[in-house]
């Protein structure tokens, strides 16, 4: 399985905003933190926005936060949301055009491990992400240490 741009990119944001802690971010910081595109970083910014993931405050002072705590960001939710398509193969599909989907069993055992996989990510949150190497993180995203207290 491969996971999306969209989605690498969403667990970069919410990690960053999680290290940054209360104080606001802005997407064109992230971009630069990360050297990935603004303008794909805004949809994904968007999408966290719309599934209540962050709050995107407009104006002059306002920026990125996030609105949930690090602990209840499930990183199987965020996967779920932010993947368009978990179909691991086209049989997956209700109208598949493979001949011998009625006998096969590829189907059953792909999709047990794509709960498998999801299980487990299940079973961490954006704090386990960020947790103890935080300071680390600190120091490698450049953020002033003094103004990321949390």
């Amino acid at each position: 399985m491969h996971l999306t741009r969209f989605t690498d990119y969403s667990l970069r944001v919410l990690i960053f905003l999680a290290t940054k802690g209360e104080q606001r971010s802005t997407i064109t910081e992230i971009a630069e933190r990360f050297d990935i595109s603004r303008n794909h970083l805004m949809k994904v910014v968007q999408d966290l926005n719309h599934h209540g993931y962050i709050t995107a405050i407009r104006g002059k002072n306002g920026g990125l936060l996030l609105k949930r705590a690090p602990q209840t960001i499930i990183l199987g939710e965020l996967v779920r949301d932010t993947e368009r398509d978990l179909k691991l193969v086209e049989c997956f599909d209700d109208d598949s055009p493979c001949i011998i989907t009625p006998a096969c069993r590829l189907s059953p055992v792909l999709a047990e491990a794509l709960a498998a996989f999801l299980a487990v990510l299940d079973r961490y949150t954006l704090a386990d992400l960020v947790g103890p190497q935080r300071s680390e993180l600190i120091q490698l995203l450049q953020l002033d240490a003094a103004s990321s207290d949390a």
